[in-house]
């Protein structure tokens, strides 16, 4: 049985074939997580399918299939995907981990804080857009114009939906990581930041709309957050760049 991988010291020599053995291992690590994670899926696949349905209309819950093999191939994406879902920390912490070594210690510190903060705000972009977001737009788009049409929900396409949407509102939810990064790294600055705050509603609202969502309650709904969040990082980066940098002084724009 092959022995986890050991990460390197920070300045820790090591040859090529060391570190392809340790990238090796880290693969397996993470390739076995994903595995054990998409059988724990399959077996609870009906739980996380009804689970998936309940922002449906209550006349809809039960979206349809084509063919002979989609209920089948249905559930083992919806099972993959849930494995992928669970088994990221797990993913990403390898890749940081073979990576480590090439940054010093208060690098790496820092790095730990903003994978925490970032999957604080992943699992609040995920909760808001399974509560908030998909039952006001599916409600919307399943009874757009339904007296002209005989509206069916394939099951594919519905879990293709509910994915993207979950995704980009937890994509949504990264703003103020983003913009703390730019402030920290001294792209941007606090000053700058409150100067234009009209380029910045702007921008969110232009990110809002090419976010995945074909109608208007949906890109209404992610815009909201989107706003929001851009106004709370304003506040943050005045506070992070006083620590950041003690004693800066903005010069005037």
């Amino acid at each position: 049985m092959p022995r986890l991988p050991r990460r390197l010291e920070h300045g820790e020599e090591a040859t090529l074939v060391e570190h392809l053995d340790e990238l090796r291992k880290r693969i397996f690590v993470a390739g076995g997580a994903l595995l054990v994670a998409f059988i724990g899926a399959y077996v609870f696949h009906h739980r996380i399918v009804n689970w998936l349905n309940k922002p449906l209309p209550p006349e809809r819950r039960h979206p349809i299939t084509f063919g002979v093999a989609e209920p089948f191939t249905t559930s083992l994406m919806v099972s993959f995907f849930t494995a992928v879902v669970i088994t990221l920390p797990i993913l990403l912490w390898q890749i940081w981990a073979f990576l480590a070594p090439a940054f010093d210690g208060r690098t790496q510190r820092g790095v730990r804080w903003l994978v925490g903060f970032a999957t604080i705000l992943t699992i609040a972009g995920i909760l808001f857009g399974y509560y908030i977001v998909l039952p006001n737009a599916l409600s919307f788009l399943t009874h757009y114009d339904d007296n002209l049409y005989n509206i069916q929900i394939r099951a594919k396409d519905y879990y293709s939906f509910v994915t993207l949407v979950l995704l980009a509102v937890g994509i949504v939810f990264q703003v103020p990581l983003f913009i703390l990064g730019l402030v920290r790294l001294g792209i941007l600055t606090s000053r700058k930041l409150r100067k234009n705050w009209r380029v910045g509603i702007v921008s969110m609202t232009a990110l809002a709309v090419a976010l995945p969502g074909v109608d208007p309650v949906t890109t209404l709904l992610e815009m909201v957050p989107l706003i929001s969040l851009y106004l709370v990082s304003l506040a943050l980066s005045g506070f992070f760049e006083r620590r950041w940098r003690p004693g800066l002084i903005t010069p005037e724009e």
